[in-house]
């Protein structure tokens, strides 16, 4: 079972929202739309996968990375690799 399995409904329902404005997004480009008012759009749904890339983050690190930390060994130093890399990947973007 992963972190966010329990709230799964809830980011789904995001992510539906999100796909939305892409389509919206589609939309405003096919009618010509100000270039000012399509950015602005994509500002708010960038910021919409971030918030959803951050709770995802921290569910990860509140169930995966705290139950393999408990347990020690190999498969420990590898999730919390694995978080740090995410981390860095969402820094990146």
């Amino acid at each position: 079972m992963h972190g966010y399995t329990s709230d799964k409904d809830a980011y789904l329902k995001r992510l539906r929202r999100i796909e939305g404005q892409i389509r919206g997004l589609q939309r405003m480009v096919e009618n010509d739309e100000y270039c000012i008012d399509v950015l602005t759009q994509i500002s708010a749904a960038t910021k919409a996968l971030q918030a959803v890339s951050l709770g995802l983050l921290d569910e990860h690190l509140k169930h995966c990375v705290a139950q393999a930390v408990a347990e020690g060994g190999p498969v420990a130093e590898e999730k919390l690799a694995e978080a740090s890399a995410a981390i860095g990947r969402l820094v990146k973007s």
